[in-house]
């Protein structure tokens, strides 16, 4: 699974945020990471320079091998929360995907 990062240019520190954030999405996409070829995270500052609540935007997506891909949005007052946020709702929306598209298939099998 190939994780990419990209911030805009208001966001500093990016090798630490870099590592930061490879290691949260490893760990919530690890039962899945068989199945899912990349993952892209995109890390903004809405507000710019000027602080604010919920001015930071963590929007993450997956690409499953052969699916569409399906994107999630986290906007958090801190870089961590906006992360971890936007990790946990992919993870559901990959486990809800994936168990969607098992029931169906089982549904096929006892027709």
């Amino acid at each position: 699974m190939l994780i990419e990062v990209s911030t805009d240019n208001t966001i500093e520190g990016r090798e630490k945020l870099n590592d930061y954030v490879k290691g949260v999405v490893d760990e919530a996409m690890s039962r899945f990471a068989k199945r899912i070829t990349r993952v892209e995270v995109h890390i903004s500052d809405v507000n710019g320079h000027k602080s604010g609540v919920n001015d930071i935007r963590c929007v993450m997506e997956a690409r499953l091998e052969g699916r569409p891909p399906i994107a999630v949005t986290s906007q958090e007052t801190t870089m961590d929360e906006a992360v971890d946020g936007a990790a946990g709702k992919l993870k559901r929306l990959i486990e809800s995907t994936l168990s969607r598209e098992s029931s169906l298939a089982g549904q096929r099998d006892h027709r």
